[in-house]
């Protein structure tokens, strides 16, 4: 009888999969194995009802490594009576590879209107195949149109965890316009934004908008009428309709302000069956948003298949927020706490800690209903991507809440959290000044923050220890035994005292969304980070991620790469942090630790950061023991100085400590220009190779 063996394990250039098998024990016999996206192999020998061993090999150039099924038996009896399918999940077994980090809106080509898009995505994606790389890491890629200004360049602060960016629409993959005027009026406008040095987002989505609006009248009813759309509405309407009627009432109405949608503050069902019906008004009022997904959809799943034709995976990143006057918001207000501002302590990206801006999760409503929210974002989430990154993973412990409407990050405290008791407090020996001095905080009044206990936020009677408290006067007027019995309990609490809570809380929702789709899960873990956190993410097999300058060890000022564990993600520099040319000059004091202590030079640290400099520092990261080492784009330019920008500071990203930065920074290289450079090509694809990879 036929048996069917599938075998789940992600290909790199030039493998090949065997199956090895002997029937009762005789000669082993090898049968090739057939792929059609390199990820699924497949094999279906015609067996006898007898004993069967197997294991199945990979083999690359005349090089065979032995790849044995990692779990369970080798052996089964074939039962000619039963269909058989044997499916081996070795799909991130002994991975090791490397990647690139670049924001979609980051990239540019010559064909692009301003600003990346899905199709210079595909051509990031060749890149990365012709240098041995086998990931691109990208940005969240929502919608984030609020005020349609620049303000909404921030991508973690989307308005649909589901709807996808206008922005990225790839005009030149979509039919022509008719009208020869507007086709040269367009093309005029393209050119002139695709020559500015950065992203001019109001006029990138302004003309873009504009432009699809067009098309719209002329394509639309056509694509509309077609069986490709019709499955698409069908596979997505529950998240759709909502968000066309909000994009249109944002519109309409002029604001996302949702307290002034008089009569539609809140999305009502009822209104789901004539924003459907394809003859009445409010369906024509709405159509376009449908249009526009649908299209945007196409474009990505189809870059997804061609990563995967070209043996790259894609990894997206799941914000941990999303915007207050945002859709999904308006949509399911049961699910958000709107009294609370997600945000984040104190660290070294910002003195004064955070404020996002987000509303909080009702954690309690989410986990009544089976965390439905969560698993269908991740379901949609798996329609274009092998992997992702979770933004802020500790929220998933527990956020740092800013009540409404104070602003100051200095303010929050975890919640959930075991909030302490005034006999707790009284009892480590403190006075009770600082108890009878705690406040409610309703305001960012200075008096508020000079204070070493805040209370919480909604019961009163309990109180947390206000991050930072060893820098308030109120500190410095306590006696040093005092100082000692408030660090105890200060420590205690923020290390020690939530840990098996937070875990279990942590437990409720991770499993679920883990295990929701057969992504690869991977983690942003940096910041305070609890002991539970290393024991959730060891549990259920989450990537961390290592920094060399942000180590985890609070004993070292670089993190041993060396020591990286296999289960994480190694990468130089992020969107939130300085890119490795403008770390090195930042601190000198620094660099020269760095220099003579981690790379072992003599003498003074050479300034600015050189390219064999930045060669070395990447190499060194690429031969690290992590399954998964990413390069940001501005990293790898730092290796050519012919090729690099001359201004290190213009390749920011993004500034945390800035919650109003614009999110503009743009390659200043065509990627055509960039993979038709055969000798910076082969650098990168040398250091890959030469970390194993």
């Amino acid at each position: 009888m036929k048996v069917t063996f599938n075998i789940e394990y992600r290909t790199h250039w030039g493998e090949n999969l065997f199956l090895n098998y002997s029937v009762d024990g005789g000669p082993v016999i090898k049968e090739p194995m057939t792929t059609t996206d390199g990820i699924v192999w497949t094999a279906e020998p015609d067996l006898p009802d007898a004993t069967i061993n197997y294991y199945y090999f990979v083999e690359e150039n005349d090089r065979v490594t032995r790849r044995e099924y990692p779990f369970g038996d080798h052996q089964f009896t074939v039962d000619s009576s039963k269909r058989m399918d044997i499916v081996i999940d070795d799909s991130w077994t002994d991975l090791r590879i490397a990647g690139t980090l670049v924001p979609v809106f980051s990239l540019r080509s010559r064909r692009s209107f301003g600003v990346g898009d899905f199709g210079d995505l595909r051509l990031m994606i060749d890149w990365a195949a012709l240098t041995g790389q086998r990931l691109v890491q990208i940005l969240p890629i929502n919608d984030t149109t609020l005020t349609h200004t620049w303000t909404d360049s921030y991508p973690y602060s989307c308005i649909s965890v589901f709807a996808l960016h206008p922005q990225y629409m790839d005009l030149s993959a979509l039919p022509a316009l008719k009208d020869a005027e507007a086709r040269r009026r367009f093309e005029d406008i393209r050119m002139q934004l695709n020559e500015l040095s950065q992203i001019d987002y109001e006029e990138v989505n302004r003309h873009k908008m504009a432009y699809l609006r067009l098309l719209f009248d002329q394509e639309g009813k056509r694509i509309m009428a077609s069986p490709e759309f019709k499955a698409f509405f069908a596979e997505t309407e529950q998240w759709l309709v909502p968000y066309a009627y909000y994009c249109h009432l944002r519109d309409s109405i002029g604001t996302a302000d949702l307290s002034q949608w008089l009569g539609h503050e809140t999305w009502n069902e009822a209104e789901r069956k004539s924003l459907t019906n394809p003859r009445s008004k409010a369906y024509k009022d709405v159509a376009f948003w449908y249009f526009i997904q649908f299209l945007l959809d196409a474009q990505m799943k189809a870059v997804h298949a061609h990563a995967k034709h070209r043996g790259v995976l894609l990894k997206g990143d799941i914000p941990i927020g999303v915007s207050r006057q945002g859709c999904d918001v308006w949509m399911e207000p049961r699910y958000f706490h709107m009294d609370g501002q997600a945000g984040a302590p104190p660290d070294e990206f910002a003195e004064d800690g955070q404020n996002w801006g987000f509303p909080t999760y009702n954690w309690d409503e989410m986990i009544r209903d089976g965390c439905q929210w969560w698993e269908r974002r991740f379901r949609n989430m798996a329609r274009y991507f092998d992997a992702y990154r979770i933004d802020h993973v500790l929220g998933f412990f527990r956020i740092w809440e800013i009540p409404m409407p104070a602003k100051s990050g200095l303010l929050g405290q975890f919640s959930p959290a075991l909030a302490l008791s005034a006999g707790e407090i009284l009892r480590s020996g403190l006075p009770s000044s600082v108890v009878d001095a705690a406040p409610r905080v309703i305001d960012d009044n200075p008096q508020t923050a000079d204070t070493l206990f805040l209370r919480d936020h909604r019961n009163p009677e309990l109180y947390h220890p206000r991050i930072s408290a060893q820098k308030t006067n109120q500190f410095s007027r306590l006696s040093n035994w005092e100082h000692q019995a408030f660090n105890r309990l200060y420590d205690d609490y923020f290390y020690r005292r939530n840990n098996q809570f937070w875990y279990e809380q942590a437990m409720k929702k991770l499993p679920r969304l883990v295990g929701a789709t057969d992504m690869l899960c991977c983690a942003e873990d940096l910041g305070m980070v609890p002991d539970c956190v290393a024991w959730v993410m060891d549990e259920l097999q989450i990537l961390s991620l290592e920094l060399e300058s942000m180590p985890k060890n609070p004993g070292l000022r670089f993190g041993r790469i060396s020591q990286n564990p296999y289960r994480s993600v190694c990468t130089i520099s992020s969107h939130d942090t300085p890119t490795l040319r403008m770390w090195w000059d930042e601190n000198t004091e620094r660099t020269q630790d760095y220099w003579n202590n981690v790379l072992h030079r003599p003498g003074p640290a050479p300034h600015p950061m050189s390219g064999d400099l930045a060669t070395d520092i990447i190499r060194r990261h690429l031969q690290c023991p992590s399954m998964i080492c990413v390069i940001s784009i501005q990293d790898w330019l730092a290796i050519d100085e012919s090729l690099r920008l001359p201004d290190a500071n213009a390749e920011r990203v993004n500034i945390p400590a800035n919650p109003r930065h614009y999110w503009r920074y743009r390659m200043h290289l065509n990627l055509e220009d960039l993979a038709k450079n055969s000798t910076f090509a082969g650098r990168v694809q040398s250091l890959v190779r030469g970390g194993n990879r």
